[in-house]
């Protein structure tokens, strides 16, 4: 797999948020969306869509091997069985990651997403740097910039979402978890895990609390 990267450079936040009100603004002006329709869609995807659907789906695939084995099968219609799924999700593989094998997502050409199970996409998603170092250097950039640094004998194995296939990961199970409910399970999921860029949280025992 290789990458394509791009000359064009990165824009501050500011300048990003300057445009997207200046969007924002032109569109309320000229009645093709209106100010209400703004706040519920924010508000849709910062409160009812985001990493902790994608939780509840990694939950119940570590508890339940029937349902893992259809979400690695079809992801889409495994979410779709937990009410989770919608626009940027259409078509979704999970990938497992084991002992063996780590799995990293990426949007090569822009910043493709599975946003029913992980919300919007961070900042450094859509970066040329990292769609650019991740295919090339993936071993590195987890390492350096994630401080996730995976033994050699890990295979590194990058996925490419596109606008037609979006991946996501299914992180490995924290090591003494068995007595955890699925709520308590999806507590330890985090955005990065199913991105490929961080792990689960351990498990905090009852001796490390004090």
């Amino acid at each position: 797999m290789t990458a394509k990267p791009t000359d064009t450079p990165l824009r501050t936040q500011e300048e990003i948020t300057a445009r997207v009100k200046a969007l924002e603004s032109l569109l309320i002006e000229k009645g093709v969306m209106t100010t209400a329709a703004v706040d519920r869609l924010a508000e849709v995807y910062e409160n009812e869509v985001g990493p902790q659907l994608g939780a509840k789906v990694v939950a119940k695939a570590w508890t339940d091997p029937e349902f893992k084995a259809r979400l690695l099968e079809d992801a889409s219609a495994a979410c779709r069985e937990l009410g989770v799924g919608g626009l940027q999700g259409e078509e979704m593989v999970a990938v497992e990651n084991t002992d063996d094998v780590h799995h990293v997502i990426v949007c090569t050409l822009c910043s493709c997403y599975p946003w029913p199970v992980l919300g919007l996409p961070p900042n450094w998603y859509k970066a040329p740097p990292f769609r650019a170092r991740i295919v090339r250097e993936p071993r590195k950039v987890l390492a350096e910039d994630f401080d996730l640094p995976l033994p050699d004998s890990v295979e590194i194995r990058v996925w490419d979402s596109s606008s037609e296939l979006r991946y996501w990961v299914l992180p490995q199970r924290p090591a003494g978890s068995e007595h955890l409910s699925e709520d308590e399970l999806a507590a330890l999921v985090t955005r990065d895990s199913m991105i490929g860029v961080g792990t689960a949280k351990p498990v905090v025992t009852q001796a490390a609390r004090g």
